[in-house]
């Protein structure tokens, strides 16, 4: 049991409710057991004294390619497009020791950074590389966080009308395949699960439409989410009207990939229709501010999406698009973007938190177990020091959470269970995990 105490207490429960003095209990399940204000009488296990701290829901990443951990600064001032063609030949050469070594190093990086449950997006299997997806399984589980990483796919190489290169697609039956097989083998639907699997072809100009559609029967005949790539950029936008004659939205609604089981990252280019689409089928959309920015893809609209309802969470996306990978920090960005395109009242500290935290549940389908610090919800908590010179002076602490600066861990727990202490991973040793990804890039770059 852990007891929280002397502390202010952000829920993000459905009325946003904010204790400045209160209390949070964890039982032996991991679970919450008590939140309130102000002192809790009994006491008993392990007591945390909260003192000038914020205690929020640990932070949901919705969106990220970890193996690029070890492709990081390159193709700096290229549009998403030329990025990924000079990217995808260095990837061509990923194996399941590079992929280990850099999730080891983003997950870490992460736990860090607040987050206590983040998904993965892996798409690139080099024939002779091993099973990058266990290793970076090993890697999530060897930090302790909860993990949601998706088996991606591509069949579109650039002979065939695609983008990437032809040595890292695979043949259409080969992906069905093996995706069903790490579902088999990996995924845990307990409401729990430390390990969940989705399906997560890359995107409408890397994967055929067969692909595509029977992707979406696979996930649905295993109970299984799914994710992809979606109105990233104008050239997807010009890609989808020249190959398919509709929009990216209009795509996706043809080959049966708007639902509630559906998440898709960025959703920057959206019309008005195609809000209301994602509106009206409970689709979900990973917003990722800082990579938007870094490759100048745009701004997603989303305060539309959030007044229709859409399901938005927060995304650092791959480190090699956005090398700060921060997700704490990508509260303000988020909160920064909204601004800069609907003015100061376009989002608040809480619809920032909201994003990062329980609206990232939602968009992983775990909203009745994470994302909110209620009793009976699984005890994914973090601690936030802020009395610290960045952010003392700043009254209102989730404030201080939001638009201060990058705010220490003090304690994150994923399930009751300490994985980062005092700004210190618990379970792995950052020096070592920097050391491993350094020669895995350096594994990489060596033939560049």
């Amino acid at each position: 049991m852990i007891t929280i105490e002397n502390v202010t207490v952000a829920t993000v429960d459905a009325a946003d409710t904010v204790f400045a003095r209160g209390h949070v209990v964890v039982g032996d399940d991991g679970r919450i057991t008590a939140v309130g204000a102000g002192d809790i009488s009994e006491k008993s296990g392990r007591i945390v004294d909260g003192s000038g701290c914020l205690l929020t829901p640990g932070l949901v990443n919705t969106h990220h390619h970890l193996y690029q951990w070890a492709t990081r600064g390159l193709a700096l001032d290229e549009t998403l497009f030329g990025w990924l063609t000079t990217l995808y030949p260095i990837w061509g050469r990923l194996d399941a020791d590079v992929v280990g070594a850099a999730a080891g190093a983003g997950l870490g990086w992460l736990a860090l950074s607040g987050c206590t449950t983040s998904m993965d997006h892996h798409y690139v299997f080099p024939r002779d590389g091993g099973d990058v997806l266990e290793a970076e399984i090993a890697a999530a589980r060897k930090i302790g966080l909860r993990f949601h990483p998706t088996r991606g796919s591509m069949d579109l190489s650039r002979k065939d009308g695609g983008l990437p290169p032809d040595n890292v697609v695979e043949e259409t039956d080969e992906a069905l395949a093996a995706t069903e097989a790490a579902i088999d083998r990996w995924h845990d639907p307990s409401p729990d699960a430390m390990l969940q699997i989705a399906v997560a072809p890359c995107s409408p100009f890397s994967v055929t439409t067969r692909l595509m559609e029977e992707a979406a029967v696979l996930a649905r005949r295993k109970g299984v989410r799914l994710h992809t790539h979606l109105a990233e950029t104008d050239d997807e936008e010009e890609f989808c009207r020249k190959q398919f004659g509709v929009t990216p939205v209009e795509y996706a609604e043809r080959v049966g990939w708007l639902g509630d089981d559906v998440w898709l990252a960025h959703g920057v280019h959206l019309d008005d229709s195609a809000i209301a689409k994602l509106g009206a089928t409970g689709t979900g959309v990973a917003h990722c501010p800082s990579s938007n920015a870094r490759l100048g893809a745009g701004s997603a609209r989303v305060r539309e999406l959030l007044d229709h309802r859409v399901p938005v969470g927060l995304g650092v996306d791959g480190a090699a698009s956005q090398e700060v990978s921060h997700l704490g920090a990508e509260l303000r960005q988020a909160l920064y973007t909204a601004r800069l395109r609907g003015g100061p009242a376009a989002m608040n500290a809480r619809e920032a938190l909201r994003l990062g935290t329980i609206g990232g549940a939602r968009c992983l389908g775990r909203q009745d177990d994470l994302g909110s610090i209620e009793v009976g919800k699984l005890a994914d908590l973090v601690l936030w020091r802020l009395d610290g010179m960045g952010h003392d002076g700043i009254d209102d602490r989730l404030a201080a959470l939001v638009f201060g600066p990058p705010a220490p861990v003090e304690l994150a727990l994923v399930g009751g269970t300490p994985v980062v202490e005092r700004g210190e991973l618990v379970n792995a040793d950052e020096e070592e995990l920097t050391r491993e990804a350094r020669r895995a890039h350096r594994k990489l770059m060596v033939y560049r």
